[in-house]
């Protein structure tokens, strides 16, 4: 699409387009999902989910990227500051290949055709209510429930899509995850408990065994050379040996 948006002139538009398809910037918490999702239908572009994410950038933009505007929109600021680092990362490519960037404007019909042309692989037809198959491999796709064509049944004609990852925004899949892990965590701290644990008990038993062995009492025999006296001095006396009668 980038490559396109250079011939149709409407290469800004395309770049944040393209950089808002990286990230998943809408969030809808449980306890506030109706809110939520009355915020989002304010970013609504009928019929174009690019040209949604398009608006709710120049939208942020135009509230100087404030955060709080974001989470009152229930919008996630750390992946909308996300994005605007690969447009910025995007654009410098762009400049360093020479080639043009040039606005279109509020011409979205411009930016509609370019969205069209580098799509083209990816044109689906309308087969049934919400069910569309793709016109080159007849592969069957359908519409994700938060697309802003989801529910207009047969209204649509021919549809350009990008591929949205199943259950991306699914948080209880995402905190059964997070509940697995936590698991795998706490198993793996406690098998390094143990492993410490049986490792110092065969070091404590070593050096058990070790002093046992050096501390062994010695035994007198009778008859064994006893040392007396300190120094030069000292001289060797003999045990006495007991004389036993007959």
């Amino acid at each position: 699409m980038l490559v396109t948006s250079v011939e149709y002139r409407c290469s800004p538009e395309m770049l944040t387009i393209v950089s808002m398809l990286s990230v998943s910037v809408f969030y809808r918490p449980t306890e506030r999902m109706e809110e939520a999702d009355a915020a989002r239908e304010k970013f609504n572009v009928p019929e174009s989910d690019h040209l949604t994410l398009l608006n709710v950038f120049h939208q942020w933009k135009n509230h100087l990227y404030r955060d709080d505007w974001a989470m009152r929109h229930f919008l996630h600021p750390k992946l909308l500051r996300k994005a605007r680092e690969v447009r910025q990362q995007l654009e410098d490519i762009m400049k360093f290949q020479k080639m043009e960037i040039i606005s279109a404007g509020t011409n979205y019909d411009v930016v509609r055709k370019a969205i069209t042309a580098g799509y083209f692989h990816q044109a689906a037809r309308i087969k049934g209510i919400g069910e569309f198959v793709n016109i080159r491999s007849g592969l069957p796709t359908h519409l994700h429930p938060t697309s802003a064509l989801y529910g207009l049944g047969s209204e649509l004609g021919s549809v350009f899509y990008s591929v949205k990852e199943k259950n991306f925004d699914d948080r209880g899949l995402r905190r059964q995850a997070d509940r697995e892990f936590s698991k795998r965590a706490e198993l793996e701290t406690e098998m390094a408990k143990q492993r410490e644990e049986s490792a110092r008990k065969v070091i404590e038993d070593a050096s058990a065994a070790k002093a046992s062995s050096g501390a062994k009492a010695k035994i007198i025999v009778p008859g064994t050379p006893q040392h007396t006296g300190i120094g030069a001095g000292s001289h060797v006396t003999q045990t006495p040996r007991r004389r036993v009668g007959i």
